[in-house]
């Protein structure tokens, strides 16, 4: 087998000119990414709309403005709750402490790091170092949520563009082929389209089914806020492995400084757990689809790099841009 290093550099610099151009563009490049996932999702109901008579300025703002009567409906369920747990935030926040400064007690008795450490002592400083860190969280919290809500108001401009201008940019990206491939080029395209479509109609489905398993079972172990933890938990889950054991980890928590038997932090894991494993060998294979099932390797590469690139936002985009990958990849034999 004949290496060319010069293909072999060529490939090395664009794989390097890519990642800096995700990283520095990150800014627009996120709104954008999601707001083609959208387009993706919408597509069908703007076709719906526009088979009824109405013409596709109108069908795309309907769309768009189902998807908002939808978060904001969700929205409102989720501050409900919010709302209700704030009542007991002061008397949640002084358990915390409590606990906090036991586990730290008795390590420090077994382990002597401290000598004549006591709990009072160390209950006051964890309340001042939360007073005086309160305020930095605020502005950060304040800073974020601006941030958010600008992605999210340029994230549905961009996703308004795309389905009215959707011809058009197809058209322009079958004319960078030669003539004779531009058919088949088209089907790729339909076929990265019905990939990013699939993913993320069967993320959202699989979401409130694991949404509504979690909160049942919260309700019947007698967890106060059931449909607030079990959503959270589910939403949470699309991030991949870090997402899943961060959606248990705060149910698990409350429940543990919440009541003084060890039953219903036990309960909450074992339901979260076999959630959890139903949703990953029964549930997300039939409705997520085995055609976007990709191996556990390529998996877990695209959630570190999704990670290091954009943060958050590349855990949840880079898996589907992988199955997407995948999709483009069985087009070509030369990407075989």
């Amino acid at each position: 087998m004949n290496i060319s290093f010069q293909k072999l550099f060529y490939a090395v610099a664009s794989v390097f000119g890519i990642v800096a151009i995700l990283i520095l563009a990150k800014t627009i490049l996120i709104p954008l990414a999601f707001a083609l996932f959208m387009a993706f999702i919408l597509f069908p109901l703007a076709k719906k709309f526009e088979r009824w008579g109405m013409n596709r300025v109108f069908a795309a703002f309907l769309s768009i403005l189902t998807v908002i009567l939808i978060i904001g409906g969700g929205i409102y369920l989720f501050s409900t709750q919010l709302i209700e747990l704030s009542k007991e935030l002061s008397n949640f926040q002084d358990r915390i402490i409590r606990a906090f400064a036991d586990v730290t007690l008795y390590i420090n008795k077994n382990v002597n790091i401290i000598s004549n450490l006591e709990k009072n002592e160390l209950s006051d400083k964890i309340k001042e170092w939360l007073t005086q860190s309160s305020g930095s969280l605020v502005s950060k919290t304040f800073t974020t949520s601006t941030t958010l809500i600008a992605g999210l108001f340029g994230t549905m401009i961009f996703t308004f563009l795309f389905l009215i201008y959707r011809d058009g940019f197809t058209q322009a990206f079958i004319r960078f082929f030669p003539e004779d491939k531009r058919e088949r080029v088209f089907k790729m395209y339909k076929s990265v389209q019905q990939v990013g479509q699939k993913y993320l109609s069967g993320m959202i489905l699989l979401i409130i089914i694991i949404g509504l398993a979690n909160s049942i079972g919260l309700w019947i172990i007698g967890i106060d806020n059931p449909f607030l933890f079990g959503f959270l938990g589910a939403i949470l889950a699309i991030v991949p492995y870090v997402g899943t054991a961060l959606g248990a980890i705060i149910p698990i928590l409350y429940a543990f400084v919440s009541y003084d038997s060890l039953w219903p932090v036990v309960a909450v894991a074992i339901l979260f757990w076999a959630v959890q494993l139903i949703s990953d060998n029964l549930l997300s294979p039939k409705i997520v689809g085995g055609s976007l099932r990709i191996n556990a390797l390529a998996s877990i590469l695209s959630l570190i790099i999704g990670a290091l690139v954009w943060g958050v936002a590349g855990m949840i985009l880079f898996l589907p841009f992988t199955a997407m990958l995948k999709v483009i990849c069985e087009e070509f034999e030369e990407l075989k």
